[in-house]
């Protein structure tokens, strides 16, 4: 595989991404509304919700994230290969950009060595088309730091740096952790606030800390308070992202950027849509795709575990080979094979 790109160019990355990522958008909106793309929040086609208007600047980091699932064999190795594949075809179908071994990535069950691997096979794959964001964090401070310095000569555009979790450090404690991994690489960090999982929340003032490291840019919110979030993206300005599949549209509405999702990758098409949908204003559009979107997002996430699912939802749509997970994981059933199979099939015929 090549070498990693050249760890230096970091920001000049990400404003050449944000730069793509707005011409695309730019392209889109001409191709939907001729005549109505020129950018601004002007009122881009007739009927209801269509005052709003276009969304403004695209997010350096993308709308359109998947939090990539990690392909395995039937014996539990990782299929590097079919890693690559995915990850093809997700770009292919309109994602801006890759989460690789976040948790959907069975982190908590990939080895160091694996890790590296598997983000430089993304990278080797998709790295010239879309954002990289390498899943870097965990309870142990000096471990994150490490990955997120792997992680960077691997190539990655950015990392995700999780909650420190069941150890449940305090708001200053917080306050170190992001900081030394912001201050590990050139990267930019992403946050992940997901207190069901942490066992913490990341308090107001915490956020008004980290906010103030130049290299932690955005959010990955999965705390499910959008008063909460409105008030941190005004006070902060950092670029805010649903962690949560059922409340995209909602963190939408609410100002975020973009979304880093599960079932995303079940359905990249139609995500793509509600994305494209939201930047032109177009806002009954957008809604008609997330109400079709909801029995997917119950089968995925609301059944069991959602990388299960996931993987599920891809083996019966061929994309993978095999849906093995790692144990504590266990395979889908085939109740549940049978579950996110229907919510497949209603979503692509409409019903």
């Amino acid at each position: 595989m090549p070498g990693a790109r050249e760890p230096g160019s970091r920001r000049a990355i990400s404003r050449a991404l944000g730069d793509t990522f707005a011409r695309s958008e730019h392209e889109r909106a001409k191709r939907s509304h001729p005549g109505g793309a020129s950018g601004g929040r002007s009122a881009v086609a007739d009927g209801s919700g269509a005052n709003l208007g276009r969304m403004a600047d695209a997010p350096a980091l993308g709308r359109v994230l998947s939090a990539m699932i990690t392909p395995m064999r039937p014996d539990g190795s990782i299929d590097l290969d079919a890693a690559q594949r995915l990850a093809t075809h997700l770009v292919d179908a309109g994602h801006d950009g890759l989460v690789v071994s976040g948790t959907t990535g069975e982190s908590p069950t990939t080895s160091a060595d694996e890790k590296d691997e598997l983000l430089r096979a993304v990278v080797e794959a998709v790295g010239e088309r879309c954002v990289v964001i390498a899943g870097a964090g965990s309870n142990d401070t000096a471990k994150s730091v490490e990955s997120v310095r792997h992680a960077q000569k691997a190539g990655a555009d950015a990392v995700l740096a999780v909650t420190p979790y069941y150890n449940k450090p305090p708001q200053a404690g917080l306050v170190a952790h992001f900081t030394a991994l912001a201050d590990a690489s050139d990267l930019p960090v992403m946050v992940y606030d997901i207190p069901g999982r942490s066992g913490i929340a990341i308090a107001r003032e915490t956020y008004l800390r980290i906010a103030e490291h130049d290299r932690i840019t955005a959010v990955k919110d999965a705390r499910g308070d959008l008063w909460f979030a409105s008030e941190i993206m005004q006070q902060t300005g950092l670029d805010w992202y649903s962690g949560d599949d059922a409340m995209n549209l909602g963190h939408f509405v609410n100002g975020a950027a973009g979304f880093v999702g599960v079932t995303s990758q079940v359905a990249p098409a139609a995500y793509r849509e509600m994305a494209d949908a939201v930047v032109d204003g177009r806002w009954d559009d957008a809604r008609a795709v997330h109400r079709r979107l909801v029995p997917l997002v119950d089968a995925v996430m609301n059944v069991t575990q959602g990388a299960i699912m996931a993987k599920a939802g891809l083996v019966a749509q061929g994309l993978i080979a095999s849906p093995a997970v790692r144990l504590p994981l266990v395979p889908a059933d085939e109740e549940q094979t049978a579950l996110v199979r229907a919510a497949i099939t209603a979503l692509s015929t409409g019903g």
